[in-house]
């Protein structure tokens, strides 16, 4: 039976517009990005500037210490991949870093050999890729200038703006990680977050994003705030250096994709966990899961099967392509044999298998989206990892710098072993999504291993069930935990969730924020839309 698609059940309804479209996680952020596509910018120029503008009004959740990734289809109608992911450093060998730690009183190893990788520190720190992905971003594909792009993010730091609802929550968590004077100082006011509605100003980071706009991304890879890296992860025992950052270059992978019922489903390549998503999504349609009625634990169930089979493959299998290949995850004879193993109850014979997976479990992201009138649409995701990151900022630069690195492994036999130079297993995954000829979105869902779980969810809402943007999207959730539970939010159908408890699930219920942010920006033949997370403050603007 087909949703009632004719009941309105979501809190806002789908965004029109005819000359852009922006989703984001913060509303001043879309307004960024609107600010730039009524000045002459392509949604190329609004997704640099709305990013940007996300590291000043949500820095809870991203920053220019993190990496940035995007999928796109241009106004020519190329599909294409960025990614601006850095590695660890060049004398972050295993052995080092095992020294490193077990020398650390603060941890449990009396020895290297019992070393384990930290979720925080500075030996989690890998080469940040924004600022050099923002500019590449800019000079291939916009209109304007970087420098341009920053100012409305410079503005908001420099002359304030007041915190909104969800990002004030997870500020708080800044006056437990911050330890040092100047870290604290950059982040907190008289040693605490902000209260929701409170108006702050972020004055380092600013200074550091207007160098950026004078000088260009180099001065983070070779000039001043490069040397702020360097020293100040020097200074808590890490190895990186200038050269390290000076050696960092933008990628621009080819995309990988399936088809999903009659929809074709673009994601990023490993290092990225996009193969995940995809081997699922074939999956499911192996099982047919798409073919039972939306409000039924039989379409959990199998949806869930296949992402718990998909997540065992891929955590075993992805990591950095220079160091490792990987088997065909996304083809369908892979996901034929696959799906033979899911039967009617569930399965708890899987793990997932990644260095600290409980801590990027629920990893903090910002996912934006955007289109044009021109045809171009991008999804564009930019985080530091797990909040702000490792705890880390550098100097009086008012950058908080990643813990991305704490995805490696300090055993040399697993897939994501920490190597120098080696990128880590990485959550981040733009998603874009072709339904038709010259219908195209740019869509995403934040939060750790929701991403794919969230990718799926929403591309067999639009799909298997015709829902509009904002409901798809609204739509309760589900997601598998590392621990074995599947989670569900507390709207959800509870018939459904007994339904799935009799066929073996372990059935738990977790709060909204747990199940990630989706952003959604459409160009259907000229017609564009968006829809925003209603997890989060987000807003979607058309104009």
């Amino acid at each position: 039976m087909e949703p009632d698609l004719d009941r309105f059940t979501s809190r806002r309804s789908t965004v029109y517009g005819q000359r852009g479209a922006v989703a984001t996680s913060q509303p001043l952020a879309s307004e960024a990005g609107i600010e730039i596509l009524r000045d002459g910018g392509n949604a190329f120029d609004a997704a640099v500037a709305t990013a940007a503008a996300l590291n000043v009004v949500e820095p809870t959740s991203t920053g220019l210490g993190g990496d940035v990734f995007a999928l796109y289809r241009t106004a020519d109608g190329d599909v294409g991949a960025m990614r601006a992911c850095g590695g660890a450093p060049a004398e972050a060998t295993t052995a080092a870093v095992r020294d490193a730690v077990a020398a650390d009183p603060e941890t449990d190893a009396d020895e290297p050999a019992d070393a384990a990788m930290p979720a925080t520190g500075a030996h989690t720190v890998t080469v940040p890729g924004t600022a050099r992905g923002w500019e590449a971003t800019a000079e291939r594909f916009g209109e304007f200038t970087l420098g341009r792009l920053l100012q409305p993010a410079i503005r908001y730091a420099t002359e304030g703006y007041p915190v909104s609802e969800v990002i004030a929550n997870a500020w708080t968590h800044g006056e437990e990680l911050f330890e040092t004077d100047h870290a604290r100082e950059a982040f907190l006011f008289d040693g605490e977050s902000p209260s929701v509605g409170q108006t702050v100003t972020l004055p380092r980071l600013g200074r550091s994003m207007r160098l950026i706009a004078e000088e260009g991304a180099d001065v983070v890879y070779e000039g001043e705030i490069a040397e702020a890296i360097a020293n100040e992860v020097q200074r808590a025992g890490g190895f990186m250096t200038v050269d390290d950052l000076a050696a960092f270059e933008v990628e621009w992978p080819e995309p990988v994709s399936t088809t999903y019922n009659g929809a074709e489903v673009y994601e990023l390549p490993p290092n990225n966990q996009g193969l995940i998503a995809l081997e699922a999504l074939n999956i499911a349609a192996e099982l047919g899961a798409g073919a039972h009625d939306h409000d039924t634990a039989e379409r959990v169930h199998y949806f869930a099967e296949a992402l718990k089979l998909a997540f065992h493959d891929g955590h075993r299998y992805i990591t950095d392509p220079a160091y490792e290949d990987h088997p065909p995850l996304a083809s369908t004879e892979w996901a034929k044999n696959r799906a033979a193993e899911v039967g009617e109850t569930a399965n708890h014979d899987v793990s997932f298998g990644v260095p600290n997976a409980e801590g990027a479990e629920d990893a903090d992201t910002v996912l934006l989206t955007v289109a044009d009138d021109e045809g171009n649409v991008v999804s564009y995701i930019n985080s530091r990892f797990a909040g702000f990151g490792s705890g880390l900022v550098a100097g009086d630069t008012g950058i908080a710098l990643q813990n991305r690195g704490s995805s490696f492994s300090l055993d040399p036999s697993h897939p994501n072993s920490l190597e120098p130079g080696k990128r880590p297993f990485h959550t981040l995954i733009p998603g874009l999504i072709r339904f038709g000829e010259d219908d195209w979105a740019g869509f995403g869902v934040m939060g750790g291993y929701m991403q794919p779980q969230g990718h799926v969810q929403t591309i067999s809402n639009m799909v298997d069930y015709g829902m509009p943007l904002q409901r798809a999207l609204d739509e309760p959730r589900w997601r598998y935990r590392e621990d074995g539970t599947l989670a569900v939010e507390p709207h959800f159908d509870d018939d459904v969730a007994a339904k799935l408890v009799r066929k073996g699930h372990d059935v738990r219920t977790l709060s909204p924020s747990a199940f990630g942010g989706a952003q959604i920006t459409r160009n259907e033949k000229g017609v564009l839309s968006a829809a925003t997370e209603p997890r989060k403050d987000g807003s979607a603007q058309g104009y």
